[in-house]
């Protein structure tokens, strides 16, 4: 048990006094204003004020953040301590404000001020502070959290902490379920006419060879990942696109195909399965609602979880339309162009909409590495993709976090230009499923 005094209690503070409960503690951590109460109690105590209160104390000098209400810009300077960055130095036992640093991180702060977007109209990850200071690849607040926890071990040697164990949660967005499959005759006779025109013969023949079930779909690898996940005893999240119009980033298998409503049918029963908003349904409620009530029917069950198509999300509307519809959790905390902890956090922590000071029941789940950053955008080899794959499992599994990854069907199966990634993630699902084991033996 842990008694924090402060002299104010605001919904800033009792949010982020809250995450570290949740992360350390099986029980909550109390707050006080009452000066006196805190200085008869016979638990282990932590001074959040300018003031001085009694001895043996812990204390953490504080900055206005969390007593504050409102945006602001706020010019940040990041110092190193303990080999690690940190910022909102102060004096006290810690040099600087935990508790306000950790919110501003948490809260992501800065995606509510003026920037600039990327070329999808996405907070560009160039913009914040982890880049800028060089700490997107770690999961500064976890690391913040472990070293706290140090710190009380120290200083109150009977103290009970909880006992957090790491966890590897896999996770797929299936975007198009098939390459050339259940797509209808109109759009194969299109694909085949671009083909012809570009003189692809390859693409022309394996799309022939496909629909004539000779050859098995690019994209069907659903039977060898069924597989692995028996093999690593896993339960992934399946996450479907299933906008019923076509467009230029929704290209999903259409949703009147018999074998797509199987596939997700199927899925929803072996594991979880949430939605995956298409593009058209940005700041568009009812397309959204919509999209969740036709998955819901097929799957036969409510759909409590999402990932919003290319990562696109706006703070704080686009989490405020998730709630409108139901949703509980959201796995799309992560950038869209380069792989990182965009909150830099690797656990599952609630949404605090800073805008209306509140703290909201969406569970937010960020992930650290998607595939398609690595391939698409950073351009790496597989090779180079597992060195990097395997730096952030490194990371997450040290805080004892949870490590989120995101996978695409596409990049999984036999397209032309994905050799060597299939290899890549089975040897990364074994690789991990053996450590994990061994280190949980």
């Amino acid at each position: 048990m842990l008694l924090v005094y402060c002299q104010a209690l605001t919904p800033r503070l009792q949010y982020i006094v809250n995450f570290f409960s949740a992360a350390l503690f099986d029980t909550q951590i109390q707050i006080t204003t009452d000066k006196e109460e805190y200085r008869q109690a016979s638990i282990p105590k932590l001074n959040y004020s300018e003031e001085e209160i009694c001895e043996g104390e812990l204390m953490i000098r504080p900055v206005s953040l969390l007593f504050e209400t409102g945006i602001r810009f706020r010019e940040i300077c990041c110092f190193e301590i303990n080999y690690h960055k940190a910022f909102f130095q102060t004096g006290g036992d810690l040099h600087f404000d935990l508790f306000a640093a950790s919110f501003y991180l948490l809260s992501r702060y800065e995606e509510y001020l003026p920037h600039e977007k990327d070329e999808y109209g996405r907070y560009a990850h160039t913009q914040s502070l982890a880049y800028r200071e060089g700490f997107l690849h770690k999961p500064l607040v976890d690391i913040w959290v472990q070293e706290f926890k140090k710190i009380l071990q120290r200083r109150f040697p009977g103290m009970v902490f909880k006992n957090r164990g790491f966890v590897n949660m896999l996770t797929y967005d299936i975007d198009m379920a098939y390459s050339y499959l259940h797509k209808g005759a109109l759009r194969n006779l299109g694909g085949a006419m671009r083909s012809l025109i570009k003189g692809q013969w390859k693409s022309l023949a394996e799309r022939a060879l496909v629909l004539l079930r000779i050859r098995k779909d690019p994209f069907d690898c659903y039977e060898w990942l069924d597989a692995l996940h028996l093999y690593c005893r896993l339960k992934p999240y399946f996450f479907f696109l299933v906008a019923k119009q076509r467009s230029q980033y929704d290209k999903n298998t259409p949703t009147n195909a018999r074998a797509f409503r199987d596939i997700i049918e199927y899925y929803s029963t072996t594991y979880t399965v949430g939605i995956h908003p298409s593009w058209r349904s940005y700041n568009r409620p009812a397309l959204m609602k919509e999209e969740l009530e036709w998955i819901e029917a097929v799957a036969d069950k409510k759909i409590v979880s999402s990932r919003q198509h290319y990562i696109r999300f706006t703070l704080p509307v686009t989490y405020r339309q998730l709630i409108d519809i139901g949703i509980q959790k959201d796995f799309s905390m992560g950038y869209g162009g380069i792989n990182g902890f965009r909150a830099s956090v690797c656990t599952p922590f609630y949404w605090y909409d800073l805008e209306r000071e509140a703290a909201t029941g969406l569970m937010i789940y960020p992930f650290c590495f998607m595939d398609a950053n690595a391939f698409y955008k950073q351009r790496y080899t597989p090779g180079q993709a597992y060195a990097e794959l395997m730096q952030y499992y490194d990371e997450v599994k040290r805080t004892k976090g949870t490590m989120i990854t995101i996978w695409h069907n596409t990049l999984l199966g036999t397209a032309a230009g994905t050799e060597g990634w299939k290899e890549m993630f089975e040897l990364f699902m074994k690789e991990t499923a053996y450590w994990d084991a061994y280190s949980s033996s």
